[in-house]
């Protein structure tokens, strides 16, 4: 299990106009874009401790607009604007304070959180003479510094007091939410996931979306369904297909619901950022991530002496690691014997061309092989022909299997076979046929 945790970017994208305007975007790091904003905002001679407050509301206010891909998810290519009636003031080349400087590179990386939340909060803040609102008065944080309070004080003052900061975040690149493929039946992982875990809470206002019971992150039937029912409520065109216009779509409508750029928000708890695949998968690892890799990378082998073909289970044990390390010296990736997304997509687009052109020598071999994503009761087409040729022939010799119909629809009777299948070979219990029980398949169906 992973938990998305917030990621303190590197660099920041500012667009210099309000959201419609054609303004420029630039980007900038973000440290200093902290150190920007802060000294447009607040006088360098006030109390250091309301400095402090203030970058921290500073800080925590851009993580949760770039957290949530606030604009991104409304279409726009930036993270955030220059305008305070929309953000923060943002002055391109504007003065900045050697002591604001110095304390935004000491808190860039500390921000604000609401207990039992893991998202930077949404630190709405005003000058509070000019301009009041319910967040933190800028002013007022200069009043309650003179009282001797210190930067938490004064935050939990105008937030309340189940907040706390969050010290020490992790700085990197941010990569962007989409997975930059387009994600329908039978795909697996944490896309499929957060795609599950948002559509469920936004059918609680859209009760018309059917709820998804399985969110074991594997794209079936039941999210398919649940995905056209939101295209055809928020005008998308019905594909039961995720692409990006549909991933952001969803982002931004549940971000909405969940009220995650709001003062009052919801919030988002580490259960809910917890996701069922790994970042990345080493040495002891187990579970259907090492079953993917084993299939793919087996795969590979036997078309390529240059990766030695070795026995390998569901554990991500020493013949796992001289696997991958000999697939990451042949496809130029880091040698690190660990697997990651970038191995993980190389390893993906080299099988998938495998599949597209496979040797003429090894053709009687091809429909053996696993045709790449799950399939799963709901799921049609050629590769579940495949498969119901493969049942038919362990159902003709061990009759204890309910029976199969090829004709290329995976119905209850296909998926009871499978289930059937799985108990008797020691397979989770399913009727999800992924790379593992494929492969158990064809083996009953050779051995027969």
């Amino acid at each position: 299990m992973a938990v998305r945790y917030p990621v303190v970017p590197n660099e920041i994208t500012v667009h210099l106009g309000a959201p419609d305007e054609a303004a420029l975007n630039i980007t900038v790091p973000f440290v200093s874009y902290v150190a920007n904003v802060a000294s447009q905002e607040l006088y360098p001679t006030w109390p250091v401790d309301a400095l402090k407050a203030n970058i921290l509301a500073i800080t925590s206010f851009a993580l949760n607009r770039i957290y949530n891909e606030w604009y991104r998810s409304k279409g726009y290519n930036f993270d955030i604007t220059s305008l305070p009636r929309y953000d923060q003031t943002y002055k391109r080349n504007g003065e900045i304070y050697e002591n604001i400087s110095n304390l935004a590179e000491d808190l860039f990386d500390d921000y604000v959180v609401k207990d039992e939340q893991i998202q930077p909060y949404f630190t709405q803040y005003c000058d509070g003479r000019v301009t009041t609102c319910n967040g933190l008065s800028q002013w007022g944080s200069v009043s309650l510094a003179n009282q001797g309070k210190d930067p938490l004080q004064i935050l939990k003052y105008y937030y309340g007091n189940d907040i706390k900061i969050f010290y020490n975040a992790p700085v990197g690149d941010i990569e962007e939410g989409f997975p930059g493929y387009d994600i329908g039946m039978g795909n697996a992982g944490n896309p499929v996931r957060a795609i599950q875990r948002d559509l469920n809470r936004i059918s609680q206002n859209y009760p018309a979306i059917p709820k998804i019971n399985d969110t074991l992150g594997i794209y079936n039937q039941e999210t398919k369904d649940a995905v056209k029912k939101f295209q055809e409520i928020f005008s998308l065109p019905v594909t039961g297909v995720v692409d990006k216009s549909t991933w952001y779509r969803i982002k931004y409508i549940y971000t909405s619901v969940k009220k995650l750029s709001d003062l009052y928000s919801e919030g988002l708890t580490e259960e809910e950022a917890t996701f069922q695949y790994r970042d990345e998968l080493q040495y002891g690892d187990t579970g259907i991530e090492v079953e993917f890799i084993h299939y793919y990378l087996d795969a590979l082998a036997f078309l390529d002496d240059d990766i030695p073909r070795l026995k390998t289970n569901s554990v991500y044990n020493d013949n796992t690691r001289t696997m991958v390390r000999a697939f990451q010296q042949k496809y130029g990736l880091p040698v690190t014997g660990k697997f990651g997304y970038a191995d993980w997509n190389v390893l993906k687009n080299t099988y998938d061309k495998i599949l597209e052109s496979f040797p003429i020598e090894y053709k009687e071999y091809v429909d053996e092989l696993y045709p790449g994503y799950f399939l799963s009761r709901g799921s049609t087409g050629e590769d579940v022909l495949k498969l119901q040729r493969f049942l038919l022939e362990i159902c003709e010799y061990d009759h204890s299997i309910p029976g199969v119909r090829v004709n290329g629809n995976f119905d209850e009777l296909t998926e009871l076979s499978v289930m059937k299948i799985q108990k008797d070979n020691g397979i989770d219990v399913t009727g999800l046929v992924g790379p593992f029980s494929w492969k158990k398949i064809v083996e009953l169906s050779n051995r027969i």
